[in-house]
Formats: structure tokens, C-alpha cells, sequence
């Protein structure tokens, strides 16, 4: 999505900065997975200047993900040997992003056992937001841990999201939250054809580019919490949020792909396998030094023993 017309963040001290407080106020070094000089962020030293921070959702119990789900969190599935949700980091980290706070909730523990020690350079703070919370009251029960404006999403969506674009998006339009939109892409094939019948063609699971689903990648100011009613993300908190004239859009044309099933983990990992995943925007480097397999079977095993133990 690389929407024209979008306002740019101030390019004064770089893209990374912005005399207001708003903006994010990160330095980075070049990010190479692995090494010891990984986006390491530092916060500027001038007045205004702040570190946005990233919340995750990774607490649902991912109910179409089952079998996996019952032993794991939905943002553990890994892709190639990684969870999914640490793909999901590195898209922020390689932007200067590297604040983040996960709003846990189901088998939490295996998140703690995760990252124990692991990617000393992010500062992460792992949250117990409640087993069967709600997504909108997840993000709430972050409140105290984010800036004035502050990035969330889901736990188990990737895209090549330009977030300082995102990000200058949103405070150009005045509103008090951004979620990024993607075309829906059809779960079924097509067929043209005329008003006879006669088919000319089939059509592939076709993008419909005039209907537009939400993508997460989210942008709030602190002051949505204000307008924040009901429990539901989608169904209640956004919807009041915009019925408020305060909520905005972010169009996003380029690669987006979640992942509910094991066919879309397979599609994922087929993509990555063939250097085709667009989400990854910086060199890997040592990219499983941290393998899921290490606290974790993969999906296979998963559905295998509960084959035989079922």
C-alpha cells in the first residue's frame, strides 16, 4: 500500500523522529537477525521525543486452530521453525520498533518459557490480560504501558506494511485510531460467464477490490481509551470509535496473509521456503537460531498425538 498522498513524518532528524511527542523517537542499526547489534533502540535525549510501543494480541484461544491451540498459543504456529508471532516482531524491529508488549492470556506460560533470555534487544513485556478476554479488553488492560500514541495488532497476521507511512497516515488525519484494510480476497474460485450461460472464464480465488476487511496493524492515540465501549474489537470498540468520526482507515494494496488453519501455516511456509515472503524486509540472518521445535512439536506431531491419544 504504498498510498499516495500520504503525509510523510517529518524528515528534519530522519524518518524515525518527529518533534512531536506522537511520532516514534527510535535509533536503529541496521537489522541483522542474530548479531549482537540487533535493532538495538535507544530513546532520544530532546524534548518530546518518545518510543512507540507495540502491543500484540496473543491471548484468544484460536478456536480454528485447533488441535494446536489446546497445548499452544495461536501466535506460537511457526512458520519454518519460528512462531508466527516473532515474524510478526521482526516486521516491526527491521522499522526501529522494538517496544513491545504482549497481551497474553491462553497457556500463557508457554509465551514466559519463549522468550526467556531470548532477543535481548527488544525490551518485551509479556501481560496477563485474562484467559477469556475479549480483544478490545486486552489492548485496555495494556493502558498503562503504552505512550501517547501507540501501534497495535494481531497476533497472527504479516504484511508488508510501511509502518512510518501507517504511522504519518494517522497523524495526518486526525483521528484518534487507524486500522489498516486490505481488498478481501475470495475463499472460492469464480466463474464468468454470459447471459447465456456460456462460461469464458475461471477465476482463482480473485481479489474483490472493492470490499475492504480489517488487517489489524493498528494505530491508537491514548485518548481512544476515552471512547473505548464494550468488549469486542470489531464489533463493538471500532464501531463506536467511528461512529464518533474518529476512527480511519489505512488502505493497504501490498502483501497481507493470516494465519488460521494449517493450510494457511503450509501457504506461509511454502512462501518463505521460496523467498517469496514480502513481510520479511530485512536480511534473516541466523533466522531459526531460536527454533519453535525447541520448546514446542511441530504442528504434525501436534495432530498426530492427538490422533492417537483421541
Amino acid at each position: 500500500m504504498r498510498g499516495g498522498g500520504h503525509a510523510r513524518v517529518p524528515t528534519v532528524l530522519g524518518p524515525q523522529y518527529s518533534r512531536e511527542k506522537n511520532y516514534s523517537a527510535v535509533v536503529v542499526q541496521p537489522y541483522v537477525d542474530g548479531a549482537a547489534s540487533v535493532g538495538r533502540q535507544t530513546r532520544a535525549i530532546g524534548k518530546g521525543y518518545v518510543v512507540m510501543k507495540v502491543v500484540i494480541l496473543c491471548g484468544g484461544k484460536g478456536t480454528r486452530s485447533y488441535p494446536f491451540t489446546e497445548y499452544f498459543p495461536k501466535p506460537m504456529m511457526p512458520i519454518c521453525g519460528t512462531p508466527i508471532l516473532v515474524h510478526l516482531m521482526r516486521i516491526y524491529a527491521s522499522q526501529g520498533f522494538t517496544e513491545f508488549v504482549l497481551s497474553a492470556g491462553h497457556r500463557k506460560e508457554i509465551l514466559d518459557d519463549y522468550f526467556h533470555g531470548r532477543f535481548p534487544d527488544w525490551r518485551i513485556d509479556l501481560i496477563d490480560t485474562g484467559s477469556d478476554a475479549d480483544t478490545g479488553d486486552r489492548i485496555k488492560r495494556c493502558a498503562a504501558l503504552v505512550g501517547d500514541t501507540f501501534f497495535a495488532t494481531y497476533g497472527d497476521g504479516l504484511g508488508d506494511i510501511n509502518l512510518h507511512d501507517l504511522l504519518a497516515f494517522h497523524k495526518s488525519s486526525g483521528g484518534v485510531a487507524t486500522v489498516t484494510s486490505v481488498p478481501l480476497r475470495s475463499q472460492y474460485g469464480t466463474v464468468v460467464a454470459d447471459g447465456s450461460g456460456r462460461v469464458f472464464e475461471f477465476h482463482e480465488k480473485p481479489v474483490i477490490p472493492d470490499q475492504w476487511i480489517n488487517a489489524g496493524f493498528m494505530v491508537f492515540d491514548k485518548r481512544a481509551l476515552t471512547m473505548w465501549e464494550g468488549h469486542n474489537l470489531e464489533s463493538e470498540v471500532l464501531p463506536r470509535i467511528a461512529s464518533r468520526n474518529a476512527l480511519y482507515t489505512y488502505l493497504h494494496r501490498g502483501f497481507w496473509k493470516s494465519m488460521d488453519t494449517s493450510k494457511d501455516q503450509q501457504e506461509l511456509e511454502r512462501l518463505y521456503q521460496q523467498g517469496l515472503a514480502r513481510w520479511v524486509t530485512q536480511p534473516a540472518g541466523p533466522a531459526l537460531e531460536t527454533p519453535v521445535e525447541a520448546v514446542m512439536p511441530r504442528m504434525a506431531d501436534v495432530l498426530s498425538r492427538t490422533a492417537i491419544n483421541g
